[in-house]
């Protein structure tokens, strides 16, 4: 039987990394061993919440190894364009999605590439980019730009003009900030199978309280080790966007998990991790407030106060 985990009430209270670490705990020890679609095999458990309040700039960065957070704010800027192509990310040095197209090309073409030089060529070759870089409709394109069908003649439907979630959510906090219905939605039931790989942070909502802007993040699966510090950072990272653009002071940051797992294959890192105590309370500054929710650079965003412990690596499971 799944159990439900709530770490709301943490045994070592104080610093908000607790609730992160005390779930990589209990999934570590407890969580159920089952095959995956990896192959490499996960403890798993279901149903998990962590809550972090934003007030004064706090994120909830993890500091008991290093999160590069400029490249996640690089992945999040980069959902914004609604792009699906790798070529912009590989370009700034950004290889959080290169694993899916590099083993696709070396599996369907059977040539030997380093994921370096891989990278390089889509960089390089515009072609090359267009055939081997596509990752299909992922998230940026649902949240700017999800399909929309109208009818035409003869029973038929022609597409219509996409629909901006992002820009309705932005608009609607602003217009109705009570409104029940602030959501942004990357599970499209029909072009899940175009993906490289479906939605993890697939649901977005929003609430307006006293002023403040909270946000509620469902995640289906979740790879505690090496995906949950960067949807951590994004997440509060998006709130905080929203929150600027829509007048409002950044609230709560709620996370919640479906699947929360960890790899097999990430002991080393796991029980590293756990020996390590957080410390140190970092804050995030948005220098500068543009005229859009699409308009941020990655020199908008200033870090402070953030000394983690070091890195630490394990194998992305493909």
């Amino acid at each position: 039987m799944e159990m439900s985990i709530s770490h709301t009430d943490s045994a070592h209270p104080g610093h908000y990394e607790w609730q992160y670490l005390d779930l990589m705990r209990r999934v570590w020890e407890q969580g159920h061993e089952r095959m995956d679609r990896t192959g490499v095999g996960t403890r798993s458990l279901f149903g998990a919440m962590m809550r972090f309040d934003l007030a004064d700039g706090a994120m909830p960065l993890i500091t008991t190894k290093r999160v590069y957070w400029k490249t996640a704010t690089r992945e999040m800027l980069w959902f914004l364009t609604g792009d699906t192509n790798i070529r912009e990310l590989c370009a700034q040095g950004c290889e959080i999605w290169t694993d899916w197209p590099h083993a696709r090309f070396v599996r369907e073409t059977g040539e030997e590439i380093s994921m370096e030089d891989f990278s390089a060529r889509i960089v390089a070759d515009t072609d090359f980019a267009a055939d081997w870089g596509e990752l299909g409709p992922v998230y940026g394109k649902q949240w700017v730009d999800w399909p929309s069908y109208e009818p035409a003649e003869d029973g038929l439907f022609r597409k219509g003009p996409g629909v901006n979630q992002v820009s309705a959510v932005v608009d609607g906090l602003r217009n109705n900030p009570s409104s029940r219905r602030h959501i942004i939605e990357g599970w499209n039931v029909a072009e899940l199978d175009g993906m490289a790989l479906p939605p993890c942070h697939k649901t977005y909502q929003f609430h307006v309280g006293e002023g403040r802007l909270n946000c509620a993040l469902y995640q289906r699966s979740c790879d505690i080790a090496l995906g949950l510090p960067f949807n951590l950072w994004s997440g509060a990272l998006l709130q905080r966007m929203i929150a600027q653009q829509a007048g409002l002071e950044p609230g709560e940051f709620v996370w919640m998990g479906g699947d929360v797992h960890l790899y097999l294959n990430h002991a080393d890192l796991v029980e590293a991790q756990l020996q390590r105590e957080p410390a140190g309370n970092p804050t995030l500054d948005v220098i500068r407030k543009p005229d859009s929710i699409f308009g941020y650079r990655i020199d908008d965003f200033a870090v402070s106060n953030y000394e983690p412990q070091p890195a630490l690596k394990a194998p992305v499971a493909v």
